[in-house]
C-alpha cells in the first residue's frame, strides 16, 4: 500500500485508509504513539484507560508530593 505525504496547514501528514484504521481498532480522535526506529515508523494505539490513570496518578503525586517524600524516607 502506497501513501503520499500531504500538506496539512503548516504541517505535513498522511491519510490512513479506513480499513486499516478498522483493523487497528482506532477512529478519528483516538491518540496514537509514533515510534521511529531504524528508518521505520510505527503507529501504536494508546490505551485511553491507562493514559487517564497515569494522568490521575501524576496529579495525585503532585498534590501529595511532600507527604510522599516523607513516606519515602
Amino acid at each position: 500500500m502506497n501513501i503520499t505525504i500531504r500538506k496539512i496547514g503548516n504541517s505535513e501528514g498522511i491519510i490512513i485508509p479506513k480499513d486499516v484504521l478498522d483493523r487497528m481498532g482506532v477512529k478519528a480522535g483516538d491518540e496514537l504513539t509514533l515510534k521511529e526506529e531504524s528508518g521505520q515508523i510505527q503507529l501504536i494505539p494508546q490505551n485511553a484507560d491507562l493514559a487517564e490513570q497515569l494522568r490521575a496518578a501524576r496529579m495525585g503525586m503532585e498534590k501529595y508530593r511532600v507527604a510522599l517524600r516523607e513516606l519515602a524516607k
